[in-house]
C-alpha cells in the first residue's frame, strides 16, 4: 500500500501546485481542477492508511476479524431477505366499489 500513499502525496503535491497557478493567473477552473485533484490525493492517502491498520489489525487478530465479517454477513443477509419479501397483495377491487371485478 505505500505505492498508494506516495501516489496520493504526489497527486495532493500537483493538486497544491495546480491551485497555485490558478490562483495567481486568476483562473478558477483551474483553481477548482487543482482543489480536486488535491482532495482525490488526500483520499488516496487515507485509504492506503486504513488498509495498512486494517491488514495490521486482520493479522494482530485473525479470529476477531472473522467475528466481525461472519457478523456483517448475517446482517447483509437479513437486510436482503427482509427486503426481497414482498407483502401479500390486497384485492383493491371492494374498496374502490367495484363489486364486479373480484
Amino acid at each position: 500500500m505505500e505505492t498508494n500513499k506516495a501516489e496520493g502525496t504526489v497527486q495532493q503535491i500537483s493538486g497544491k501546485v495546480q491551485d497555485a497557478v490558478g490562483s495567481v493567473m486568476g483562473d478558477a477552473g483551474t483553481q477548482v481542477a487543482g482543489k480536486a485533484k488535491e482532495l482525490g490525493g488526500k483520499a488516496q492517502q487515507l485509504y492506503a492508511d486504513t488498509a495498512d491498520i486494517v491488514r495490521d489489525k486482520t493479522t494482530d487478530n485473525p479470529f476477531t476479524a472473522l467475528a466481525i465479517v461472519g457478523g456483517l454477513g448475517f446482517l447483509l443477509g437479513a437486510l436482503w431477505a427482509s427486503a426481497n419479501s414482498a407483502p401479500p397483495r390486497r384485492n383493491t377491487a371492494r374498496y374502490r366499489g367495484d363489486e364486479d371485478n373480484y
